[in-house]
């Protein structure tokens, strides 16, 4: 989950070092640092905590006559968020020097193995090791000793290495951590664990796969298998998206920035996707026969976190329009139990970087079983996008707040998209039905633009009188049950407030037990078809004294006798309650953020947390 970015060419290399950390600062914020050539040495620079404590270390030096330079952020896994630990990390003489991320499962051998030998260390990372071991093998050509020390080490990593005796040179190597090297315009080469740190300098891409090393120079690039050495080609990939859409443009958050730039994410979406005149439904892109889509027996959606709450929103839609069984599977869960998949079976993993380790662990496994995989992703060129058979994008754009947003509800979107049109191919569901569909959530970019900035006004007003609670809970039923564990999932991200999501029915199966005069619950309560069991929940909650938040369909007067603090929100295009998931989400996004600022949290950069979770 760290950051890494290098670069090598004709320009000063530390700005660009501190520019490319500035948008990776959300791969991790415990600790920061960089390295560069001068005067033919190294000079290594690194701070504790967030990125500003290292940008008031390094102020003198911007100007600094270096062209060949690593950084790095870090999200600590092996050892303390300290200064002594922060990368980058090098040999026993510090002349050689390297950058990583994800986790050298095997270090405790190699370290103790390492230290027989001599050599000294300085750290408690795992990341320490690999120096320590690149020297080991280290003559007179820097990536030989990197390949020969690489085989040695179980686990992932993307790592960036500058060694004294070849300072013309960056190597860089990976293995199921992401890395993408960046191709300048004539004035050099650049290195980043992910694409925003490039977008200043090039669109112009290389994505590295699993098992591959770079060598880059001001010049040129170069790609090999880090197994057998043989030069492999590569293609350069052109990013559509611009350094502009990743800047906060007069937000005071990225967080608030992204929550308004939903419609148009949306739109991007369901752009060239959806006939507006008949609603028809087209996805040439992933890839599936219309034989296939009829004898399918069964589909297994993989995600984690937020795009796991995605999944189960789309267990409702699929089951419901294409009557066919749907399982729900958490990634860290889904590979270390007894799969029943074949080829009879679709796997669809839900991913905003495409980088999520654990999903990407599953997906590999259900392709080994003779699944077909199919992703929905954001990232253009992600590890995820390259291993699955077909992917289908949500063209969110860049996603810097690490509680995600604009990401979800395109995710919702793209399921919809892929809900109805399964149906449409099974038919399963009336022509006339899957054209409402198709329509309504045509309209419904629209419908939030319009309501966004009001409705942010009144939950703003009732975040006012709850930002100081210790718990919370949120409740649905249905389609809105993923609903409150996503809004639970987003206060407890970015305030700290400890924040449970219940299916409203089962309030009575234990957790009624917490219901008092100080605890807030946030209940979802559409006009749908489970109403009325909903709204007996709601009043469960009220005969003992909770302190309710409603959220309902506007025209809904019966809310206003349960409690003084009710939100409405428009009715969903044509009367729609399928809707309602990607709708309600709103709020719920509004309403974490309003409570995290107003308590004084990092909305951004939650502690502990980080944007893309590439290690197990």
């Amino acid at each position: 989950m760290c950051g890494i970015v290098g670069y090598i060419g004709t320009r000063k290399v530390v700005p660009i070092l501190m520019e490319g950390l500035k948008r990776l600062e959300y791969r991790g914020y415990d600790s920061a640092g960089v390295v560069y050539f001068h005067d033919n040495k190294l000079i290594k620079h690194r701070a504790q905590g967030k990125l500003g404590n290292l940008e008031r270390i390094i102020e003198d030096v911007l100007g600094v006559e270096s062209h060949v330079g690593l950084g790095h952020t870090r999200w600590a896994t092996h050892g303390a968020p300290t200064t002594e630990n922060a990368h980058p990390h090098g040999d026993c003489n510090d002349d050689l020097v390297i950058v990583h991320n994800g986790i050298i499962e095997n270090y405790q051998t190699l370290r103790s193995d390492l230290k027989k030998r001599g050599h000294i260390f300085r750290s408690e990372t795992d990341t320490e090791v690999l120096a320590h071991l690149i020297e080991d093998h280290l003559d007179k050509d820097l990536v030989a000793a990197v390949r020969k020390a690489l085989k040695k080490v179980k686990g992932s990593y993307a790592v960036g290495v500058l060694w004294k005796g070849q300072p013309d040179i960056i190597v860089a190597a990976r293995n199921h951590s992401p890395l993408v090297i960046g191709i300048g315009n004539g004035d050099g080469t650049f290195l980043a664990s992910d694409v925003p740190a490039l977008l200043p300098y090039t669109r112009k891409v290389i994505f590295l796969e699993d098992k591959e090393i770079a060598v880059l120079s001001a010049e040129k690039w170069e790609v090999k298998n880090l197994d057998s050495g043989r030069k492999i080609k590569k293609q350069v990939q052109t990013i559509t998206w611009d350094a502009g859409m990743a800047e906060k443009t007069g937000f005071k958050h990225f967080m608030l920035k992204e929550i308004y730039e939903q419609p148009q994410a949306l739109l991007n979406t369901l752009r060239g996707r959806i006939d507006p005149q008949n609603g028809r439904i087209e996805l040439p892109e992933i890839g599936l026969s219309e034989k296939y889509i009829k004898t399918l027996e069964r589909i297994v959606l993989v995600a984690c976190g937020t795009s796991w709450h995605a999944a189960l929103v789309a267990k409702y839609w699929l089951e419901e329009w294409v009557g066919i069984p749907v399982e729900v599977d958490i990634g860290s869960e889904f590979r270390y139990r007894t799969l029943l998949l074949n080829n009879k079976v679709l796997t669809l993993s839900i991913s905003q970087s495409g980088e999520t380790a654990d999903t990407l662990a599953g997906i590999k496994l259900a392709s080994q079983l003779g699944s077909k995989v199919i992703t929905i992703c954001n990232v253009v060129g992600s590890t995820m996008t390259r291993q699955a058979d077909a992917t289908l994008y949500t063209h969110a754009g860049p996603e810097i707040g690490v509680a995600s947003t604009k990401a979800f509800t395109s995710q919702l979107a793209a399921l919809f998209l892929f809900a109805s049109y399964l149906a449409q191919v099974r038919k399963t569901l009336p022509s006339n039905k899957i054209k409402q569909l198709g329509q309504a959530i045509i309209g419904l970019p629209t419908l939030l633009e319009e309501n966004l900035p009001d409705l942010q006004k009144k939950i703003k007003a009732v975040a006012e009188l709850f930002y100081d609670s210790r718990n919370f809970l949120f409740v649905g039923r249905g389609l809105n049950y993923p609903i409150a564990l996503e809004g639970a999932l987003k206060l407890k991200e970015i305030s700290y407030i400890h924040a449970e999501g219940y299916a409203a029915g089962e309030l009575k199966h234990g957790p009624i037990a917490l219901i008092d005069k100080d605890m807030p619950i946030l209940g979802l309560v559409p006009k749908d078809k489970v109403y009325e069991k909903s709204i007996s929940n709601i009043e469960e909650i009220k005969a003992r004294q909770g302190q309710l938040i409603l959220i309902g369909s506007k025209g809904d007067r019966h809310l206003k006798k349960i409690t003084e603090h009710v939100l409405y929100m428009p009715k969903a295009p044509s009367m729609m309650p399928e809707l309602n998931p990607i709708l309600f989400t709103i709020p719920a996004q509004l309403l974490a953020y309003e409570i995290a600022t107003m308590r004084g949290c990092d909305v951004d950069q939650p502690r502990n947390l980080a944007k893309s979770v590439t290690v197990e």
